[in-house]
Order: structure tokens, then C-alpha cells, then sequence
């Protein structure tokens, strides 16, 4: 038995009667054909079972992949998990559309150094998406000779970057807690660096994070606490490693088992937040009468829990990365783009109230 020959652009063009180059524009370039003439290419192709021009070939001439690379250091399902990163990838993809290009996830476990996916990623550019300075697959993307973008972290001098200003934004959340008379405070925090710490983070921990954002928010707070008096030295924070919702209730109840004097929980993301919650509740503590907690971001869950917080513009930052990055123009470099955020002043804080009335009641 003979198996028939796939058809190839050669005989496809042939069959029909036309050059080479008119049944390529029939695929990459539409608009330089009548409808009627692109509608004979595409149906002939099917009849003889034509798949179309070879991707990976057409990328060799080109020389782009029609792709962008968005390098996050985490797994995989963490993107579509998270509800902030989901946000952002929602934007991301939004201007790859806009520019008719792809997306490519491109993850990368923070506790291993391999950096394969990099290297293998067959891009056009990066969207690099809140990673430490210190990260290996940072130090591959810099090695490949295309544009990238840096969202959040870390801040590189010569390289465009999307982000907030997180000390601004945090220390308006301090400074709504101190005016409501907050002194006996604790906070919960994300990861500091790439070496897995679960527990209490010292001030040097703090200072010296290689996570700049999660560096930026913990100084700031220091800053606006400092100014009322508080000796940062003792106030306790608490890290976790994983961004997760039991990951902040299990660092809540640790935080108040070792302090329980504290009036307010300050968490650098809502994640955490929605966690101290769920530990206030087991614990028996009511919020905000006997605990103030606070979040940053503004996810939908925080707004349904009424949780006070620090709202930034997720989506909108994927959608200006990709942009920048995007951008066929000879902008000068690097540019950077800076979004506002807000204070939402939700139902999770209170002025604190006395040890004894959170002992003996009112």
C-alpha cells in the first residue's frame, strides 16, 4: 500500500496554479490577497491536506518567534493561582493580543538552579515578573540578546520597568493605623529571599532581601513606626516562604501565640491577610474589635472580606509590561512606568482597644 505524500507549499501552489509566495501570504500576510484568492488557497489546502507553512522554519528566516517570554520564579500553577499574578498575566496577555503575538509561561522554581527553560524559550523578549536580584534565571534572561522588562522587581538601571511605588503605598497604610492609635503592631511578610526561612525575620533579614519589594514595604513600615516611637527592634515579623492563604494563618497564629499584646497585624499582601483572619476567628479574637488586620494588593476575595488594604492596578501592569516590551518604536531606554495605588479603608480596622478590655470585655 503507497501512503500519499503530504502536500507541501510547492505543490500546493502547483495545484493551484500560483507562485510560491502567493499561498505563503495566504497564511502570513492575508491582506495582500483578494478574499476570493485566499479562500481558493485555504480550501485547496485542506483538500490535499497542506498544514501550512512550517513554524519553526519561518521563525529561522525571520527570525522572531511571534512570542513573549514571561519568566515568573515560581511553579507553574502558581500563575493561575495566585489571584494577583493571575491579574497580571490577564494583562500581559491582553497587549500580546493587541500586537497579534503569543505568550509563553516560562516558570522557574525558586529553589533550583537550573535555568534550561530560559535558554530553551523560544522568544521575542521577556516580561520578567517579580524576582529577586540574586535569581539564576534572571542572570540567563540578561544573557539573551532581546528586550526585556522588569514588573515589580528587581530594579535594574538599564533595563524598562512597570511598577508601584510599594514605600508610599505602605506607609499610608501605616500612617492610617498609627492615626487610629496602633503602636503594638506585627507583620506578616512574604518570602525575603531565595533560601526558604518560616519563621521570625531579624531586622537584618529584613534590610538585606534580596526581594526588593517585600524589602521596600518592611522599610518603609520601620520608617513610619519609628517616627511614633517604636522601637522596630521588637516588633515581631513573621516570613513565610509560600504565598499562601494557610500559609498566613499558620504565621498569624504563630505571630500571636509569641505576642499576643499586639493590636494590629500589618500583611504584605491580602493572601497572608485572608490567613490572619482565619487564625483570628480559631483563636477566638474578634476583627477589629480585639485585632486589626491589614492586606495589600486588592483582590476580589479581600474586597468580599472587607479587608483593609492597599489596592494596585494588576491587570493594568501585564497590560503596560507587554506593551513596553511590544513597542517596535526607538523609544530611549530604559523607561519606566509608574501606577497609582489606593488606600481602602475596609472593615478589618479599628482603634485597639485596652488589655483589659480585650481580657475582661468593656
Amino acid at each position: 500500500m503507497n501512503a500519499r505524500r503530504p502536500a507541501t507549499l510547492a505543490s500546493l501552489a502547483a495545484e493551484l496554479g500560483v507562485s510560491r509566495t502567493t499561498v505563503s501570504n495566504a497564511y502570513n500576510r492575508p491582506d495582500q490577497l483578494s478574499p476570493e484568492l485566499r479562500k481558493r488557497v485555504l480550501d485547496t489546502a485542506r483538500r490535499l491536506g497542506y498544514p501550512g507553512p512550517d513554524p519553526v522554519a519561518r521563525s529561522l528566516r525571520t527570525r522572531k518567534a511571534g512570542a513573549v517570554g514571561l519568566l515568573l520564579t515560581e511553579n507553574l500553577s502558581y500563575a493561575f493561582r495566585d489571584p494577583a499574578a493571575l491579574g497580571f498575566l490577564e494583562g500581559l496577555s491582553l497587549a500580546c493580543e493587541d500586537a497579534g503575538s503569543g505568550l509563553l509561561l516560562v516558570p522557574a522554581n525558586p529553589e533550583r538552579e537550573e535555568v534550561a527553560s530560559v535558554h530553551r524559550a523560544g522568544v521575542d523578549g521577556f516580561v520578567v515578573y517579580s524576582v529577586p536580584d540574586d535569581d539564576p534565571h534572571l542572570a540567563a534572561v540578561m544573557e539573551r540578546p532581546v528586550p526585556v522588562v522588569v514588573c515589580d522587581q528587581p530594579s535594574i538601571d538599564n533595563l524598562d520597568r512597570v511598577g508601584i511605588d510599594d514605600a508610599h503605598a505602605i506607609k499610608l497604610m501605616a500612617e492610617h493605623l498609627i492615626e487610629l492609635g496602633h503602636r503594638k503592631i506585627g507583620v506578616l511578610c512574604m518570602r525575603l529571599a531565595r533560601a526558604r526561612n518560616d519563621g521570625p525575620a531579624s531586622t537584618q533579614r529584613q534590610e538585606n532581601a534580596s526581594f526588593h519589594v517585600q524589602r521596600r514595604r518592611l522599610a518603609a513600615l520601620a520608617e513610619a513606626f519609628r517616627e511614633v516611637g517604636v522601637d522596630w527592634e521588637q516588633v515581631p515579623v513573621i516570613e513565610r516562604f509560600d504565598h499562601t492563604v494557610s500559609s498566613g494563618e499558620s504565621a498569624a497564629s504563630q505571630l500571636l501565640e509569641s505576642t499576643p499584646e499586639v493590636t494590629a497585624i500589618i500583611c504584605t499582601s491580602d493572601i497572608l491577610a485572608l490567613g490572619a483572619l482565619n487564625a483570628a476567628r480559631n483563636r477566638g479574637s474578634r476583627v477589629p474589635e480585639d485585632l486589626t488586620v491589614t492586606g495589600f494588593d486588592g483582590i476580589v476575595d479581600a474586597e468580599r472580606a472587607g479587608l483593609t488594604t492597599v489596592r494596585q492596578p494588576v491587570l493594568e501592569k501585564g497590560r503596560a509590561a507587554g506593551r513596553l516590551l511590544l513597542d517596535t518604536g526607538e523609544p530611549g531606554r530604559p523607561r519606566e512606568v509608574r501606577l497609582e495605588t489606593q488606600l481602602v479603608t475596609g472593615s478589618t480596622a479599628a482603634p485597639p482597644r485596652s488589655i483589659e478590655e480585650r481580657w475582661f470585655g468593656p
